[in-house]
């Protein structure tokens, strides 16, 4: 057997474990199960690729949005969908991310109105969070701290004097 017969034979061997394993099914489980690795990787490499300082600072802005949107995805890959019902403000969170990477990290002179939409972006997205976890019990948590903050206002002023018994 001549060098070009033995790739052939090698050739024809991969082919048909590849033929194989995707009959059994094990693309089609890798792709439903690592898809979200689509958006992270590139996220990952557009970070990995400013701090090598082969590409500019702007493109921290879609970095910091695929990665944080990646892990978002694998996570809810992977336990179930129904966490985007309270996670969803980390959408909120990956543009704020994105924005303030780009602010903090530019070596130019950039706008601070930049840093400042990212850091409200990200107030934002941890107030909705807490809102979207809480749910409900939030409101009750409100009514708990509006009774105690006017009860240890009117026990605390200077004027208020206990009653004798």
């Amino acid at each position: 057997m001549n060098r070009n017969q033995g790739k052939i034979v090698i050739g024809m061997i991969v082919a048909g474990l590849i033929i194989l394993l995707g009959k059994l099914g094990f693309f089609s489980f890798v792709g439903h199960a690592f898809w979200p690795l689509l958006i992270l990787l590139p996220g990952i490499m557009l970070q990995l690729f400013y701090f090598s300082r082969s590409i500019p600072s702007y493109l921290l802005v879609p970095a910091g949005i695929l990665t944080v949107y990646g892990v978002l995805f694998f996570l809810c890959n992977t336990w179930g969908w129904w966490l985007m019902d309270y996670l969803w403000p980390l959408l909120i969170t990956g543009i704020a991310l994105g924005l303030y990477e780009y602010y903090a990290m530019s070596p130019f002179r950039v706008d601070g109105r930049i840093g400042i939409a990212a850091i409200l972006l990200g107030l934002l997205s941890a107030v909705l969070l807490l809102i979207s976890i809480l749910g409900s019990a939030l409101l009750y948590i409100i009514a708990i701290l509006l009774v105690v903050s006017v009860g240890w206002i009117f026990f605390t002023q200077n004027g208020y004097k206990r009653p004798r018994l």
